[in-house]
């Protein structure tokens, strides 16, 4: 199971980013401690994303998180209705995807379903 995964974005580019992972079900929770500087978790059933300011942060070309969304329809309507630009892109395994630039400039994957599990 992943637990968490760690994004790098501009500091001032934080609190939009924040916002955005909450048009995908995510909210701001608190993390066990003190950790200082610019860093907020976001929390959707028992995966996080810890988006951390820094400067100098660099963006992938193709790395992205993906995240399995509640309601696709409703989701890429919420997030394009907030502004940003979202595009469907082919389906796989019989199910919708598009994407996304998150502000700080991350490309996130929204998914209508995970593919089937595969066996170990």
């Amino acid at each position: 199971m992943l637990h968490h995964v760690s994004i790098e974005l501009p500091t001032e580019a934080l609190e939009a980013c924040t916002e955005f992972f909450a048009l995908l079900g995510f909210r701001r929770v608190e993390s066990p401690e003190p950790l200082g500087g610019s860093i907020v978790w976001v929390e959707r059933a028992a995966t996080q994303i810890h988006l951390i300011g820094t400067e100098g942060a660099s963006v992938p070309a193709l790395g992205h998180p993906a995240v399995v969304v509640e309601d696709f329809e409703a989701t890429l309507e919420r997030v394009r209705a907030a502004g940003h630009e979202a595009q469907e892109s082919r389906e796989l395994w019989g199910s919708r995807r598009a994407f996304a630039i998150a502000p700080g400039g991350h490309r996130v994957e929204m998914m209508e379903a995970p593919p089937p599990a595969t066996e170990a």
